[in-house]
């Protein structure tokens, strides 16, 4: 059986590849969505957003579906919602909310398609005091909103998934900076 650092090692060191922005992305975070709330314990989620990449139309991305669930209890999200996801063969990681060890911690889980194993979704639940998590949704509606902004962190992934491509860790590492820079600055922008 597969240890926690065997495991974290493969999904970290899976392929980086960037593909051209595909117009059905917004229906198949629609479709996950709706299985998420048919399967779930509908007490524990309040509410489901689209994020990264591939909500932001004419992107280039990871051809993966971000989506953010806000949940009431992370605990019970581990008692109720784990064992529910595994069942239906998503990998479980409990991540830690800020760098790359400590808590506080959030739930993580990776669907995969069913034949060739490549990762459709990336499952982020945390709870509405994850303050760092919810202003993802400020970037991706900055990028949304400036298309100009969003090319340029475009060229950005297309260097990042050439230089890395077998290493999520250093690609996520290279977008942080532009990443926070933007955020700063859509967070500047909403509280005006």
């Amino acid at each position: 059986m597969e240890t926690l650092e065997e495991k974290i090692r493969r999904v970290t060191q899976e392929d980086v590849a960037i593909v051209s922005y595909d117009p059905t992305w917004p229906e198949v975070f629609l479709q996950e969505k709706a299985h998420l709330l048919s399967c779930l314990p509908p007490e524990l989620i309040t509410r489901i957003e689209h994020f990264g990449s591939t909500a932001v139309p004419g992107l280039a991305a990871k051809p993966i579906i971000d989506i953010l669930v806000e949940v009431t209890d992370l605990e019970a999200t581990k008692e109720r919602i784990v064992p529910v996801l595994e069942s239906q063969q998503y990998e479980y990681f409990c991540r830690p909310t800020h760098g790359d060890d400590g808590p506080p911690f959030y739930a993580w889980f990776i669907k995969r398609h069913q034949v060739t194993g490549a990762r459709t979704h990336h499952i982020h639940m945390v709870e509405r005091q994850f303050i760092e998590h919810w202003e993802r949704l400020l970037f991706r509606d900055y990028l949304v909103q400036h298309p100009a902004t969003a090319k340029e962190y475009e060229a950005l992934k297309l260097y990042l998934a050439a230089a890395y491509p077998n290493d999520r860790i250093a690609y996520t590492r290279g977008k942080t900076d532009f990443i926070n820079s933007v955020a700063r600055l859509a967070s500047t922008r909403e509280s005006q």
